[in-house]
């Protein structure tokens, strides 16, 4: 029998008065019942601290339970196999929900029996506290399915949706990845070409600040590590995109495309051979027929053969500073593909 319940999966580190707000923001909602899943990531300062007196606070609501430092994925899993609820709901712990969101996106899941998650507008607060007024991505948009809009960007945010948990006990784990894990998990769900339905009502906040947060910018061009990451997520990407059948004629797919050349360039610059070659594929099997990045891809394959993948890299990026770069119409203005050159 449905139990109704809305299980909400919290990962934490290091972010006491945040997880605060989180929190809060969870008992505040309109529905019940709830349960609130606190999943401390080896936190090492308060945190272990504050998340004991909100327990002591709400016994028959709130559960903590901490394990060493993992990452978000891992410690979104340890909530995942906590959680009893039939739907299931993420938020990350410098983000809230607004108090209407389980009751708008429940009663949408209760309507359209066919779709398996709700989601609904995110509104961004900057890091004065003043909140937005355009919707944050494409959490306005009417969007039937994660694909082909996944091929750009994420267009929306880890507290966005509401799941039916029969969905993700069928997704199973979340991956280890270090960042953009959220990504991968939506590429999983939009290769099963999972249905959704908009609630259409405001339902969370993604709060800017200027403490550590998984999308800064810091780094993602240069350093090794989250590029190696950054292919690892287009191959999911592209896994995603062929099981949910996206036509090569979509220009979200072409986007890609040239987003995939974009990164075997940076690649290249770092002397990652093996990760500039994949991502060259990529951008090949991606485009198709159509040849999104033109000429390009096969000139800088025979360059890097010519002349070595570090040179041609440094050389490709020479070559781009000299020019303009104006993103995609596709592309928003958060995502991870702006500027994304041909």
């Amino acid at each position: 029998m449905p139990n109704r319940l809305v299980s909400t999966i919290i990962p934490v580190f290091n972010r006491p008065e945040m997880l605060k707000s989180a929190v809060e923001s969870v008992l505040a909602q309109t529905y019940r019942p709830i349960e609130i899943l606190i999943a401390d990531d080896g936190s090492t300062d308060e945190t272990p601290n504050v998340a004991a007196q909100l327990v002591s606070a709400h016994p028959d609501v709130i559960h903590y339970r901490r394990h060493e430092n993992a990452g978000p994925g891992p410690s979104r899993e340890l909530g995942r196999c906590m959680a009893r609820g039939e739907f299931v709901q993420y938020l990350d712990s410098d983000d809230r929900l607004l108090p209407n969101k389980f009751n708008d996106q429940v009663a949408a899941l209760d309507e359209h029996p066919e779709c398996e998650i709700a989601y609904g507008v995110t509104r961004l607060v900057d890091r004065d506290g003043a909140i937005l007024a355009d919707p944050f991505k494409w959490t306005a948009r009417v969007m039937p399915e994660l694909f082909p809009g996944l091929l750009v960007d994420r267009w929306w945010c880890t507290h966005t949706p509401l799941y039916r948990r029969s969905l993700t006990n069928e997704i199973g784990s979340w991956c280890d990845m270090r960042w953009s894990q959220d990504w991968e998990y939506d590429a999983r769900i939009g290769a099963r070409r999972a249905k959704l339905v908009h609630c259409g009502s405001h339902v969370s906040e993604h709060v800017h600040h200027d403490g550590v947060r998984q999308t800064s910018s810091a780094a993602w061009t240069t350093d090794p590590a989250r590029l190696a990451n950054r292919v690892r997520l287009l191959n999911a990407l592209w896994d995603g995109a062929k099981r949910a059948g996206v036509p090569e004629s979509a220009p979200e797919r072409q986007h890609f495309a040239r987003w995939c050349f974009s990164i075997a360039r940076q690649c290249a610059t770092q002397g990652m051979k093996a990760e500039t070659d994949r991502c060259l594929e990529l951008a090949d099997e991606s485009s198709g027929t159509i040849h999104a990045g033109g000429k390009g891809v096969g000139l800088f394959r025979l360059l890097t053969k010519m002349i070595g993948t570090r040179p041609a890299g440094r050389l490709a990026r020479a070559v781009e500073t000299l020019r303009s770069s104006s993103s995609s119409d596709a592309t928003m203005d958060q995502s991870f593909s702006n500027q994304v050159g041909p």
